[in-house]
């Protein structure tokens, strides 16, 4: 069991070497976007033909952890994460993986190495493409902005709630990301 802990922690330590970790250059040169002083409810989105309507909070951490592989109707779940730095991803990490990002890619890298985690999350540059990505891939699931969601991917209800109401729970708070 120890060689195999000895063996982790040196692919974490290559892993990190090599550029597994967020590209922190790339986000400072990043084009800074406009930011407003309220909260936006952040949507979680499937792929239209999925029969899932409804999740717990629980089940969809257990969803995003890699806890579960499939879907009800046997479709593989492909887990669509936006980019390194973007408020959406920041908010998914503090509120349904309780992580901050060295945390995330830690559970990944580890999940990977120890056969946990079949795939990793597919990180998209915008949540347009993270859209098309879901619209396209008939497992896959992501978040968007509610103002970026349309009618080409299904927003799924947490805890019987959608996110309008006011009670949802994934809100991005964004002067708390500032």
């Amino acid at each position: 069991m120890r060689p195999r802990l000895q063996v982790l922690h040196i692919f974490v330590a290559i892993a990190l070497v090599v550029g597994l970790r967020p590209n922190q250059t790339a986000q400072a040169t990043a084009p800074s976007q406009p930011r407003s002083n309220a909260s936006q409810s952040l949507a979680i989105v499937v792929n239209r033909s999925n029969p899932i309507n409804n999740l717990s909070f629980s089940e969809l951490r257990k969803i995003f952890l890699g806890e579960h592989s499939h879907w009800t109707n046997g479709h593989r779940i492909a887990i669509a994460m936006l980019d390194y730095g973007q408020p959406e991803r920041q908010t998914v990490l503090r509120l349904i993986y309780r992580l901050d990002e060295n945390g995330y890619q830690n559970h990944l890298l580890r999940g990977m190495f120890l056969g946990d985690v079949f795939v990793a999350p597919k990180t998209l540059a915008s949540p347009l493409i993270l859209r098309k990505f879901v619209f396209n891939a008939p497992g896959a699931i992501g978040y968007l902005r509610a103002s970026d969601v349309d009618d080409t991917v299904k927003v799924v209800r947490i805890d019987g709630l959608l996110p309008d109401n006011k009670d949802y729970r994934l809100q991005i708070d964004e002067r708390s990301l500032e």
